[in-house]
């Protein structure tokens, strides 16, 4: 009898000290496209169970690594209903606990979701600084760094709710799409507003709200014909992160060993005369040192971030990612985490950091890229970031007096290489965004330089991205600041805020200059597909002033960018291919009727949209 209640003791014990701490991911579908699923199960010791699961489902492989703690269970899901399934573990021949994992039914037409385009009008935000629509979760008790207003590198307390409050404020402004910068769990003591450095990526962070409400934002959003656009992390975690402190592999993560820093010199991805050892300090090197650097090498890092980012497009009803540091990442590693999205998702959409200054350089990473196909590299990437033409804004429109090399010269320049790109409408055009200057502060708060800029990026090709306050004139002082000037609360996001520029009553004489000159531009553009994919036709500069047609078989538009100080008159007889027989138009800016004759003139510092008759 004593043996017997032994035994049960030691079953007992067994049964009740055995258990699964995670389980990603917590669940998937049914009927996706790719049935091979890999589930990580981690709990104490977890590796000495035999692992068992219905007749039903397929079983492909069951991986043990050299941390006991993991075990990586690929399952084949094809023709397998919704439900509940368990899994069994086991210990000489007895089940010793179960765990439950569910298929999910999947939304219809999920599979053919269609991303952002060139019809859209991207809006970034970073929702610490946007809005606190939810004071109760500024601060949480499963999280180190406590909100504090006062610390412009601190948490602020903006969040989900913020953001779903102030939908009405961005619908109104004409945008279509929404990038938030990271949303995902956060636990550095520090800087953790900015998200960059994740220490949970199945779960959103406890101050921006739950998983529940990113759900109703996609759902909000879709329900005003907006898309809602994933800032996603492939290069790196926070130091933080819970695996971090438990690897699966010693190679999850690059050591060198332990931490040694990139020297950030992307060009050693495809420079055929590179060191191997510079080459492996940017590509393997860590971001920063609270910032651990992920090795896609590994089959098992890279299907996890594979699955966790379907997993997110499933979960919330994405319709596009933006993927942080992407030219960092093993180029082939992230080359088949991109294919492998777009073949879930054909129609999908993923626009990719690539920080360069040089066109073809930008275009290396571009899918079916003339350049990358030189050393027959294709990264399946569809979308990259017009960095070149954010370092001509940034300087051009102070340059009044031009030369071979400056003024609007830069501008014309930059679309001359447009034959680099593999699709040069699905580009990202951009002033501004989280990391660098804030246009209005290079600019000393000009508003007729942020209107010629303005015009610029929401008239050519590709597609247009704003940086959330620029509308209204938000400035920052990046090199004496900090960051966390850049990334200024917008005024009226928090309860007792002494003004509220998201209401035309509660914006100054100034910032409603700012929004009404951008809102009008943008709500023109939403519905014109003659500058969502028409095509461009672009002249030399003359004077400083700039001309470019967008037009397709049934309309076109004329764009005059006027930098010089001075009015100008232009001599239409030049622009007559681009006139292509009109008249008249309509200046949509001004809403003055153009008749053209022999010339047309121009105030100084001002920009002029024509739709032509």
């Amino acid at each position: 009898m004593k043996q017997l209640i032994v035994l049960f003791l030691v079953f007992f014990s067994l049964s009740t000290s055995a258990q699964i701490d995670r389980m990603e991911p917590p669940f998937w579908w049914s009927n996706m496209q790719q049935p091979s699923l890999q589930i990580m199960f981690y709990g104490k010791d977890i590796a000495q169970y035999e692992l068992s699961a219905p007749k039903e489902m397929i079983i492909e492989n069951v991986l043990r690594t050299e941390n006991s703690n993991y075990v990586f269970v690929t399952i084949n899901t094809k023709d397998l209903p919704a439900g509940s399934y368990e899994f069994n573990f086991s210990k000489e021949g007895k089940t010793i606990f179960s765990k439950p994992f569910e298929l999910k039914e999947r939304r219809e037409g999920s599979a053919f979701r269609k991303g952002f385009d060139a019809s859209d009008a991207m809006y970034l935000i970073m929702p610490d600084r946007f809005a606190n629509g939810n004071p109760d979760n500024d601060s949480s008790a499963k999280m180190v760094e406590k909100a504090d207003r006062t610390n412009l590198g601190g948490r602020h307390g903006g969040d989900l709710q913020g953001v779903i409050d102030n939908l009405d404020y961005l619908e109104d402004l004409g945008v279509t799409a929404l990038w938030s910068t990271p949303l995902l769990e956060d636990n550095d003591k520090t800087y953790s507003y900015h998200t960059y450095a994740q220490s949970d990526v199945y779960n959103i962070d406890p101050r921006y709200g739950t998983n529940e409400d990113y759900k109703k934002l996609a759902a909000e959003m879709h329900a005003r014909d907006m898309k809602l656009v994933m800032d996603y992390v492939t290069n790196h975690w926070g130091a933080t992160h819970w695996m971090i402190n438990d690897l699966p592999t010693y190679d999850w993560i690059h050591q060198f060993p332990g931490y040694a820093n990139s020297n950030y010199r992307m060009t050693t991805q495809y420079d055929t005369n590179r060191s191997e050892i510079d080459w492996k300090y940017c590509v393997d090197g860590w971001f920063v040192s609270s910032m651990p650097d992920l090795n896609q090498r590994n089959p098992l890092v890279l299907n996890y971030l594979t699955q966790n980012a379907i997993w997110w497009i499933e979960y919330a009803d994405l319709d596009g990612f933006r993927v942080d540091t992407y030219s960092y990442n093993d180029k082939e590693g992230i080359a088949k985490w991109t294919k492998s999205i777009m073949n879930e998702y054909p129609n999908f959409n993923i626009v990719g950091e690539v920080w360069m200054h040089d066109q073809a350089q930008i275009s290396y990473w571009q899918k079916d890229s003339p350049i990358g196909a030189i050393q027959s590299y294709n990264s399946n990437l569809p979308s990259v970031m017009d960095f070149t033409l954010h370092d001509a804004i940034m300087t051009v429109f102070d340059e009044e007096n031009p030369s071979w090399d400056k003024g609007m010269i830069k501008v014309y320049e930059n679309f001359v290489n447009d034959f680099l790109y593999a699709d040069i409408d699905n580009i990202l055009v951009f002033a501004g965004n989280h990391d660098t200057d804030r246009i209005n502060h290079t600019y000393k708060g000009d508003v007729n330089k942020y209107k010629l800029a303005m015009t610029l990026v929401l008239t050519t090709r590709g597609i247009p991205q704003l940086y959330y306050g620029d509308e209204i004139g938000m400035v920052g002082n990046k090199a004496e600041k900090g960051d966390g000037d850049i990334r200024r609360d917008f005024p009226g996001g928090w309860k007792g805020d002494p003004q509220s520029a998201f209401t035309e009553a509660g914006r100054t004489k100034t910032q409603n200059d700012y929004h009404a000159f951008t809102k009008k531009l943008l709500n023109y553009r939403k519905n014109k597909e003659v500058l969502h994919f028409g095509k461009l036709l672009q002249y030399l500069p003359d004077n400083n002033v700039y001309v470019y047609f967008r037009y397709n078989e049934e309309e076109r538009v004329m764009v005059v960018i006027n930098n010089n100080p001075e009015a100008q008159e232009l001599e239409l007889a030049r622009f007559a291919e681009g006139l292509n027989g009109s008249v008249s138009g309509k200046d949509v800016i001004s809403e003055a009727t153009i008749n053209f004759s022999d010339r047309l003139s121009i105030k100084g510092k001002t920009s002029m949209l024509i739709e032509l008759n």
